[in-house]
């Protein structure tokens, strides 16, 4: 892994002649730069920043920083949950957010091309506009569609369309030399060779510099609704998860949560939106559960067959949102569960973990088994209908060194069981430099040794975004 070091003035002055003053360095670097959302992996500032322009522009940069043996560190939004973007060995950091144009749509195709900086949020509103969908649907709105796509980002809608990766058609990337190259094409499908696209999603900026993407769209369904489903008994709420499949229902969405972290969100909302007590009975658990079609008989045969599926497997009510303001209310609590916790808790920690869906009750009810070890406060809510849990430890009075120490056995034990019932430590989050131990425990050597030995082909010098992934490079 690279050390920090200090930039030379003639480094300095052969970077300004690429980006102008743009180029910012020392103290009057942004301190967002230094940490993404999850600040408790640690922190460093860069000695320098640039809010990139253009591809040509980064291309020119890492060449230099490569010839230079400078790190390079690329961020979106910053929203990241394991230190992704976190410049651990210093250099410096491009910042891609005024890289966000819609470079146009292709509708004969189904594809639109964008810029890395592209925000989901900007994107999936304006192809709503000419009644198409850009199905990934993560948690985060404002997160930019390079970030999704260095991380392989899935959401609440995987359950029915897939993560990031199945919509990636094809990408313009900077290599760690500064060499520029397209991966994939406006196609759906290839055999050509190795899939260096697909290796790319999910790299988490390891090994190149998403600038450019092209994406699938779909036409965007005709009318959509969402079931709020209360549950006393949180064994009869996640247990209900896989039925849906059986039943032949194909939800959009399917995500639980627990009474704890809807509070923390209708808080931070300042609302109340869900049911606390339904007929007397104090509600524990809940089901958000979207369907969507092309006729309104479709919809309402899927709602009334979900409606029943609920109340049959213990549901103690079940609420229809079916107009735009309910539809928009519901999924706000639910958008802003991280939100809530993080304005509510001093020390945070979390875990995205996925297994079959088969096995998420179990796994459910293994965390409230041993949650009781530990002084922190455990909040769980997930995609539940693709397996994807996310567990947050949160804490106000801990020391941090107690806290990350008992984090960290409590992490360890959950990933213990992951990979025990099947899964894996990330569904969606990544790996960054917050879960790296972790990873090397639970895939083993050898994985490990051949992703190594991925990036070491793509980044010999290890400048690219080190210490994430592979640990020493």
């Amino acid at each position: 892994m690279q050390k920090c070091k200090e930039l030379t003035s003639q480094f300095l002055e052969e970077l300004r002649g690429i980006s102008g003053d743009r180029v910012i360095v020392g103290s009057e670097v942004n301190p967002d730069y230094a940490q993404d959302e999850m600040p408790i992996y640690g922190t460093q500032m860069p000695q320098a920043s640039i809010d990139v322009l253009t591809t040509e522009e980064i291309a020119a940069i890492v060449k230099l920083c490569y010839e230079n043996d400078v790190p390079v560190t690329c961020r979106g939004a910053g929203t990241g949950l394991v230190g992704g973007c976190t410049p651990i060995c210093g250099g410096v950091v491009l910042c891609t957010m005024k890289m966000n144009r819609i470079l146009g749509y292709d509708e004969e195709n189904f594809l639109v091309r964008v810029q890395c900086g592209v925000l989901l949020n900007d994107l999936a509103e304006d192809a709503l506009k000419r009644g198409l969908l850009y199905p990934p649907d993560p948690g985060e709105k404002f997160a930019t569609l390079g970030g999704n796509a260095a991380t392989n980002a899935g959401g609440m809608r995987a359950v029915k369309y897939g993560t990031t990766r199945d919509y990636v058609r094809a990408m313009t990337v900077v290599l760690p030399n500064g060499e520029t190259v397209q991966l994939g094409a406006a196609v759906s499908k290839s055999s050509s060779g190795y899939s260096l696209l697909d290796l790319m999603i999910g790299s988490e900026g390891t090994l190149g510099i998403i600038t450019e993407l092209t994406l699938k769209l779909i036409p965007a369904p005709k009318c959509t609704a969402s079931l709020v489903c209360p549950f006393g008994d949180l064994a009869d709420c996640i247990s209900t998860v896989p039925k849906f499949k059986k039943a032949h229902m194909d939800p959009q969405a399917l995500e639980f949560f627990e009474k704890e972290i809807l509070i923390s969100s209708e808080q931070y909302l300042g609302k109340t939106v869900f049911p606390r007590v339904v007929e007397g009975q104090e509600v524990n658990a809940y089901l958000l559960v979207t369907f969507d079609a092309n006729s309104q008989d479709a919809l309402d045969a899927l709602v009334e067959q979900g409606a029943e599926q609920v109340l049959e497997a213990g549901a103690l009510d079940v609420l229809v949102a079916d107009s735009p303001a309910k539809m928009r209310d519901a999924w706000a609590a639910r958008s802003s569960f991280l939100e809530g916790i993080e304005e509510q808790t001093r020390l945070l920690d979390e875990c995205d973990v996925v297994v079959p869906v088969s096995e998420i009750a179990r796994f459910v009810l293994f965390i409230k088994e041993i949650e009781g070890q530990f002084d922190f406060a455990v909040k769980m809510f997930g995609h539940a209908g693709d397996g994807n849990l996310h567990v947050y430890t949160c804490s106000n009075d801990m020391e941090k060194e107690t806290f990350c120490a008992q984090v960290d056995s409590f992490m360890e034990q959950l990933y213990e069981k992951t990979v025990e019932l099947g899964g894996q430590i990330s569904g969606e989050h990544g790996i960054g430099m917050g879960k790296v131990k972790y990873l090397v425990k639970t895939e083993g050597e050898v994985k490990m040794r051949l992703m190594k030995g991925i990036k070491d082909v793509f980044d010999p010098k290890g400048l690219l975004n080190p210490g994430k992934v592979t640990l020493d490079g």
